[in-house]
């Protein structure tokens, strides 16, 4: 028996939160896997290093990054974007085609939605904030990529949801209002856009250590209890499932659509 051949895909990809986590890890296995990167990030001056590592790891793999520091919540930002990225797409030839789009913004409020003193409660601003960047930008950002047909058939949406968007955590309420919302967009989307031969699917990962996890409250104790519960005793990691989006991005998933997929080694059915 021989190993299968590697997943090889065609056109580009955009990935929302390209810099670090799941984003940058996904970034770089799509461009092994063959596609060019669209990267949007907001990064300072610090954390910086971590996006040019990614456009200097797709480079490395043969592919073309195109990454934009910018506010993906902004819809003048994103309008600039999109703009270029037509621009870039519009010279591609036959390349010139979305065929990924991966959400993995990862920026929100981590407070109590009730505290004894309110001040240390969230705000309308910061819950409608969180709401914005983490669910409702994905709608935006896929009006505007299949609206100026920049997606077609062979289209595959990804957003990253986390167990959150079901569960109660401690200081994660309007993260989990946002994971519940981001789900029930790609539900929606899912069904819209099938007639257009592009599919909508939601990817939970297991406990990840990444930067914007390791900021929830309680976060060692949350990474511990996934290790012991998960049956192969690790948490999830970025690359697992960096991979299993290429997998689910290949022309073969076309009747996969409006699921939330766990990759998590089985940790979300163990107690």
């Amino acid at each position: 028996m021989t190993d299968a051949a590697p997943v090889r895909l065609s056109g580009w990809a955009l990935v929302l939160g390209a810099s670090s986590g799941f984003g940058g890890a996904t970034a770089l296995a799509l461009a092994g896997a063959g596609l060019d990167v669209f990267g949007v990030h907001l990064d300072r001056r610090a954390t910086l290093p971590s996006a040019e590592r990614v456009v200097a790891g797709i480079e490395s793999l043969g592919r073309r990054a195109h990454f934009f520091n910018v506010n993906a919540a902004d819809a003048d930002k994103r309008a600039e974007v999109v703009a270029e990225m037509a621009r870039v797409l519009s010279g591609a030839g036959g390349a010139g085609r979305l065929r990924v789009l991966l959400h993995s913004l990862a920026f929100g409020t981590l407070k109590l939605l009730v505290a004894d003193d309110a001040k240390d409660a969230a705000s309308k601003a910061q819950i409608d904030m969180t709401l914005e960047v983490m669910a409702h930008s994905l709608v935006y950002w896929t009006q505007d990529v299949v609206g100026r047909g920049l997606m077609g058939a062979g289209g595959r949406i990804f957003a990253m949801t986390s167990a959150g968007g079901s569960r109660a955590l401690p200081y994660y309420g309007p993260v989990s209002a946002a994971k519940a919302a981001l789900e029930a967009h790609v539900r929606q989307l899912a069904v819209e856009l099938a007639p257009r031969g592009i599919t909508a699917n939601a990817i939970r990962a297991g406990v990840t250590a990444t930067r914007a996890a390791q900021k929830i409250p309680g976060y060692d104790s949350l990474e511990h209890g996934a290790q012991q519960r998960n049956p192969s005793g690790r948490l999830t990691t970025p690359e697992d499932v960096a991979r299993a989006i290429v997998v689910l991005a290949h022309p073969d998933t076309a009747w996969m659509t409006g699921n939330v997929i766990g990759v998590d080694g089985g940790e979300d059915i163990v107690l």
